[in-house]
């Protein structure tokens, strides 16, 4: 939030998108991920971004254009020396924080995991991370980043010790399923314009 607007790269791709699609009639609002989540399952004429594009999400939004390409790391501390993760299987030895219905979340349970800590935000996870309240954290790169400066947390402090193949994916923006055809339809093209051009590429770079 800046002031009271939404912001940021992929706020700026949306809104290109939709006014691309000749379509005026939308707010941008910022909600925890769960409730976001739960609002795009179940009402019309929601468009929620980024949301990651899983086998087990695919019938349950309506896909309307990969903004950018993900790849998750679990993280430690780095003087945690007594965490010694090597595989998937070892992590399990672990107290891992995620996020409510995340990607991360979903993907861990679909592999057995059971120690998650759940948050509603990821600085939440972040800060358990820093309070040894659990023991790893996945993230993005630019995650990791973004939160050490939130927390004024030296990011040297923190070490990559497993790349989450798996759960790495694209991020999109898409629909609710009661969304109507056209509006879907529409911002389809719009973004496949857009990225086309280049111009999704360019704002996603100013990121940085």
């Amino acid at each position: 939030m800046k002031g009271n607007r939404v912001v940021g790269p992929a706020t700026e791709v949306v809104e290109k998108t939709l006014q691309t699609a000749g379509l005026t009639d939308y707010q941008f609002k910022l909600y925890p991920w769960a409730r976001a989540y739960d609002m795009a399952l179940k009402e019309p004429g929601v468009l929620i971004y980024l949301i990651a594009r899983t086998p087990v999400r695919e019938q349950q939004f309506q896909w309307a254009g990969e903004i950018m390409k993900i790849q998750y790391h679990l993280y430690r501390l780095s003087e945690r020396t007594d965490i010694h993760v090597k595989t998937l299987a070892d992590a399990k030895n672990y107290t891992i924080g995620v996020m409510r219905d995340d990607v991360r979340q979903q993907y861990l349970q679909t592999k057995g995991f059971f120690r998650l800590a759940i948050s509603a935000q990821s600085i939440d996870n972040f800060n358990k991370l820093i309070k040894r309240q659990v023991d790893l954290v996945p993230l993005t790169e630019d995650d990791a980043s973004s939160l050490c400066a939130q927390a004024h947390f030296d990011c040297g402090g923190l070490e990559r010790v497993l790349t989450l193949d798996e759960a790495s994916t694209g991020l999109y923006m898409a629909y609710s399923t009661s969304t109507g055809a056209s509006i879907v339809q529409k911002t389809r093209a719009a973004f496949d314009k857009l990225k086309a051009d280049g111009t999704v590429r360019r704002i996603m770079e100013k990121k940085s």
